[in-house]
């Protein structure tokens, strides 16, 4: 029997086992990135939780502790590049990094004519420059060791369709989502895998009343679902290509967004 048949004859449930690898986080203060830590957490992995309020990661840490899980607070700033590098190292001096998650991200809504220069430099920065800067850093280490990891990228649909107003964001989000595709071009063969998550339209914290307001209600007769997302909706795409189960999936893009993409 070869390698590959005994994989098949394996329980399919132990591919989603993250017990043993350390996952990477970064935006996990709140909204998805937070439900993205407690579920890998959840899963078994030890999660490294980054963003810039400490508080909000103190009581993260705290929430997946409770149920019996590994969490380490990380101060990150996705816009700081040598800040970024330094983290990196410092981490991959204790274990290496398995999985990371750019998740980070700011959008600024203007029409076109109103933009300024740091208007763009803040989302290019946060939302691509970031990611990038991340994931190099982590792949050094992968390619020196050897080692396997999976870097999942949170794009948006905004990525693929445009709406307006949004126009660095829209460039930022379809910049991540190639950059996957081309990296995975130089980094497949080497057990590096780099797919991408497009989010439609999402109820968190910084979002719920905006959703509520007639312009809301008008995005919602969009959705063919009838319904925004909840974060809990995501559990199923960031386990799947956190986990061995993704194992042969690299340089593609998961679009979870209850049909309003098809509708577009």
């Amino acid at each position: 029997m070869n390698s590959h048949d005994v994989k098949t004859t394996a329980d399919p449930r132990d591919q989603f086992d993250l017990s043993g690898k350390r996952a990477l986080i970064t935006g996990a203060s709140s909204g998805l990135g937070r439900r993205f830590a407690w579920t890998l957490a959840r899963a078994g992995a030890e999660v490294l939780i980054a963003a810039r309020s400490n508080d909000k990661l103190a009581s993260l840490k705290k929430e997946i502790e409770q149920f019996g899980g590994s969490a380490i607070c990380v101060s990150l700033d996705v816009r700081d590049r040598e800040g970024i590098r330094e983290t990196i190292n410092a981490l991959e001096l204790e274990a290496p990094i398995d999985v990371l998650v750019n998740n980070a991200g700011v959008a600024i809504v203007k029409s076109p004519e109103r933009y300024m220069d740091e208007d763009w430099d803040a989302v290019y920065e946060t939302n691509l420059r970031g990611p990038w800067v991340l994931a190099q850093s982590v792949i050094k280490h992968r390619i020196n060791d050897g080692r396997a990891c999976s870097i999942i990228n949170i794009a948006s649909v905004l990525g693929l369709r445009p709406l307006g107003h949004i126009p660095p964001y829209a460039a930022a989000k379809a910049g991540m989502i190639n950059l996957g595709r081309d990296l995975c071009v130089d980094l497949a063969s080497k057990g590096i895998r780099i797919n991408a998550i497009a989010p439609g339209y999402f109820e968190t914290e910084m979002n719920r009343e905006w959703l509520k307001t007639p312009a809301g209600e008008k995005l919602l007769q969009g959705i063919p679902a009838g319904r925004f997302g909840q974060p809990s909706d995501l559990d199923g795409a960031i386990l799947f290509l956190a986990s061995d189960a993704s194992s042969f999936m690299n340089g593609n893009l998961m679009t979870i967004d209850g049909g309003h993409s098809a509708g577009l």
